[in-house]
C-alpha cells in the first residue's frame, strides 16, 4: 500500500501533466461538419452569426479558406453535398477541399448582410494574428481594430501573449479589452478591470466611449453595471479621460493660438516698419502676401519640372524667391505711386486700395481665379502626438519657428545695421534726421520693399497651411492692422506681442462663439484698450511721438 507521501508525489505529478496537456493544447475547438456551415444557406440571422463566429474557434486550416470563399463570395450551398468552394472552374468540398460533382443549376447562393461581412472580415482577420508575417499580422490587427467587438477574445488573448512587437501589442490589448466588455457581466471580473485600465491608457475616443455604459443607470434609476468595484474603476478612468481631454483642449487652443500669431506677425510686421515710418495706411499689404505665396508656386512648379529629385528643398529656394519678388514690387509701388501722396493719408489709403485691386486682376489674368495648390515637402508632412487626441502638425511647429527667426532677423537689420539706424531716426524724428544728412526718402523706399518682402516671406509660410488664390491677402490685411494698433506703431516688440495676444484670445473665444463673433469681440476689446492707451502697448519714443 503506497504511503501517504508517495500519494500526495502521484496527485502533484497528475496534476503537473493535466496542466502541461490543456497548456499545449490548441485554441481551436473541434474540427468542422457541413452542419455548421448549413446555417449560412438559411435565412437565419443569428444562426448565421454563429456559423461565422463557430469558424473563428475551428482549425485555422479549414477556417480560413472557408473565410476567403466568403469574401469572395466564392462559397455556394448544393443540397446533395453541402457548402462548396469554387477554385478556378471546378467545385472543391468547402471543408475537406476535395474536388465534388455538383450541377450548376442545384447551387444556391449566400446572401450576407453588411453587417456579416464585416463579422466576416474580422474572422479571417482573427485567424491572420499568428501569422510569421508581421505584415500580414499588421493588416490583420488594423481590421479588427475598426470592428473589435467582432474578434474572438480566446483568439486575441493569444495572439496577445505571442505578440513580439510593442506597438502591435498595444493595438492588440485594446482589441481584447472591446471584446472583454463586449462580453458585459459574463467576463471575469479582474479581465474587465483590466480592460477599463487598457482604455483608459488608449487614446482613441471610440474605445473611450466603451466605458460610459459601465457607470450609467437604467430607467428605475439602478445601475446598469452590478459590480461596484467595476463601476468606481470605470468612473475613475473616465474622470482621468476627461481631465486628460480638457489639458489636450487647453494645449490645443493654445498652440492653435501660437500658430494662428505666427501667421499675424509675418502679415503684421513688415506694415509695422512702413506704417511707423512713412504713416501711409497700405491697403494693399495684404498683396504682397499673395505675391510671396505666387512666387513659392512658381518655384515649386520649377522644381517639378526640371529639379524633381530636390523638390523637397524647393522650400529652401523659395523663401529668398518670395522675399525678393514682393520687395521689388514694393520698391516698384513707393517709387511710383506712394511718394507722391505723403501726407495725404485718404489719398493714399484710396490709392493702395485700388493698387491691390489692380494686383489681384493681374494674379487672376496671369495664373487663373481658381486656388493653387502648394505642397508641403516631406520633411513638413505629418504630426506628432503631444497629447491623446491632440496631433501637433510639423508644417505649424515649422512656421512658428520661421516667424520667430524673421522676427530676429528684421530686429537685427533695424538695430545692427546703418539702414536699421536711418529708419529708426527717421521713425522717431524725420526732420532731425533729414537736418543731419540722412536722405529720407530714399530710407522710405529700403524700408517700404524691406517689409514687403517680410509680408513677401510670410505669403511662402502661407501656402503650406492653405491653398493660394488671389484673394489670399484680404483675409489678413484687417488683423494685420489690428496687430500694429495694439501693439504700438513702429514698435516690433509690440508687433510681436499683438500678434500672439490677438491669435491665442481669438483661439479660445472662437470654440464658445464662433469665428465671427470672436472677430467681433477682439474689435471691440481693441477699441475699448485704445480708448485707455492710444499709443498702444509699446509707446513710441522720440520728439515725433512727444509732438
Amino acid at each position: 500500500m503506497p504511503s501517504p507521501i508517495s500519494r500526495s508525489w502521484l496527485r502533484a505529478m497528475l496534476a503537473a501533466l493535466l496542466l502541461t496537456s490543456l497548456w499545449a493544447a490548441p485554441l481551436w475547438a473541434a474540427p468542422l461538419t457541413q452542419a455548421d456551415l448549413k446555417p449560412l444557406a438559411e435565412d437565419d440571422f443569428d444562426a448565421k452569426t454563429a456559423a461565422v463566429t463557430a469558424l473563428t474557434k475551428a482549425p485555422p486550416e479549414q477556417a480560413a479558406p472557408i473565410l476567403k470563399a466568403l469574401q469572395d463570395d466564392a462559397l455556394q450551398y448544393a443540397p446533395s453535398v453541402g457548402m462548396v468552394r469554387q477554385d478556378g472552374d471546378k467545385f472543391v468540398d468547402a471543408i475537406s477541399g476535395k474536388p465534388v460533382t455538383v450541377k450548376q443549376d442545384d447551387l444556391e447562393s449566400l446572401t450576407l448582410n453588411n453587417s456579416l461581412r464585416t463579422l466576416v472580415d474580422s474572422a479571417a482577420s482573427s485567424l491572420q494574428l499568428q501569422s510569421p508575417d508581421i505584415a500580414v499580422r499588421t493588416q490583420a490587427i488594423n481590421t479588427l481594430f475598426d470592428a473589435p467587438e467582432n474578434a474572438s477574445q480566446e483568439v486575441v488573448a493569444a495572439a496577445r501573449k505571442a505578440e513580439a512587437d510593442a506597438g502591435l501589442r498595444a493595438r492588440l490589448d485594446v482589441i481584447w479589452a472591446n471584446t472583454v466588455l463586449a462580453e458585459g457581466a459574463d467576463a471575469p471580473r479582474d479581465a474587465r478591470l483590466e480592460a477599463i485600465r487598457i482604455l483608459g491608457k488608449d487614446s482613441n475616443p471610440q474605445s473611450r466611449q466603451k466605458l460610459a455604459p459601465l457607470v450609467e443607470k437604467d430607467d428605475a434609476g439602478k445601475y446598469r453595471e452590478p459590480d461596484a468595484d467595476v463601476r468606481v474603476a470605470a468612473q475613475q478612468t473616465l474622470d482621468a479621460l476627461r481631465s486628460d481631454q480638457r489639458r489636450a483642449e487647453l494645449v490645443g487652443n493654445l498652440f492653435a493660438g501660437l500658430s494662428l500669431g505666427s501667421v499675424l506677425l509675418l502679415a503684421a510686421l513688415g506694415l509695422a516698419i512702413t506704417y511707423g515710418l512713412i504713416g501711409v495706411i497700405n491697403m494693399a499689404h495684404g498683396e504682397f502676401l499673395m505675391i510671396g505665396a505666387y512666387a513659392t508656386y512658381v518655384v515649386q512648379t520649377l522644381f517639378r519640372a526640371y529639379a524633381p529629385n530636390a523638390f523637397d528643398w524647393y522650400l529652401v529656394a523659395a523663401l529668398p524667391a518670395s522675399f525678393l519678388a514682393a520687395a521689388v514690387v514694393g520698391f516698384a509701388l513707393e517709387r511710383i505711386v506712394l511718394r507722391h501722396l505723403y501726407g495725404r493719408p485718404l489719398e493714399t489709403l484710396l490709392a493702395t486700395f485700388g493698387v491691390s485691386l489692380l494686383f489681384q486682376q493681374a494674379v487672376r489674368t496671369i495664373f487663373g481665379a481658381q486656388n493653387v495648390e502648394v505642397a508641403n515637402p516631406v520633411w513638413m508632412s505629418g504630426g506628432m502626438e503631444w497629447l491623446p487626441g491632440l496631433v501637433i502638425p510639423y508644417n505649424r511647429v515649422i512656421i512658428i519657428l520661421f516667424a520667430l527667426a524673421v522676427v530676429a532677423i528684421a530686429w537685427g537689420v533695424l538695430n545692427r545695421t546703418r539702414l536699421g539706424l536711418f529708419v529708426r531716426a527717421t521713425t522717431q524724428n524725420r526732420t532731425m534726421a533729414a537736418c543731419v544728412g540722412v536722405r529720407t526718402w530714399k530710407v522710405d523706399s529700403y524700408a517700404f520693399a524691406f517689409g514687403a518682402g517680410i509680408a513677401g516671406l510670410g505669403g511662402c509660410a502661407l501656402s503650406q497651411i492653405g491653398n493660394v488664390g488671389p484673394d489670399l491677402g484680404q483675409a489678413y490685411i484687417i488683423d494685420s492692422f489690428m496687430v500694429v494698433v495694439l501693439g504700438g506703431v513702429g514698435q516690433l516688440a509690440g508687433t510681436i506681442v499683438g500678434a500672439f495676444g490677438l491669435g491665442i484670445i481669438n483661439k479660445f473665444i472662437e470654440p464658445f462663439y464662433g469665428a465671427v463673433l470672436a472677430k467681433i469681440f477682439v474689435l471691440v476689446l481693441i477699441v475699448l484698450f485704445i480708448q485707455k492707451r492710444p499709443q498702444g502697448l509699446f509707446a513710441l519714443k522720440g520728439r515725433s511721438a512727444e509732438a
